[in-house]
């Protein structure tokens, strides 16, 4: 299998996209790596706004890495049933 070698700017320009329910998630906002091996562990996408934007933001969407489908040019396809399974930003 070959390696795959990208950029983080290139993944932070790409729509997240829940296959499941074909809601979109957003951008990428920060990423998180295992230090110990260098892996790219998951993606952080933003939270859904709060009334019209106006009352802020609800916490982060962090997404592991093992959600993700496809990365394609223009998007990210994740697999979850419910965005409620993955895990907010603390």
């Amino acid at each position: 299998m070959k390696d795959i070698i990208f950029c983080v700017s290139d993944l932070k320009v790409k729509e997240v996209i829940n296959v499941m329910d074909g809601k979109r998630l957003g951008t990428i906002t920060d990423i998180e790596i295992d230090v110990a091996t260098g892996k790219l562990t998951a993606i952080v996408v933003p939270g859904a706004g709060k009334f019209l934007g106006l009352f802020g933001r609800n916490e982060d969407i962090v997404i592991p890495w093992e959600k993700i489908s496809k990365i394609g040019f223009d998007v990210i396809l994740v697999e979850a049933a419910a965005v409620a399974e993955m895990r907010h930003g603390e």
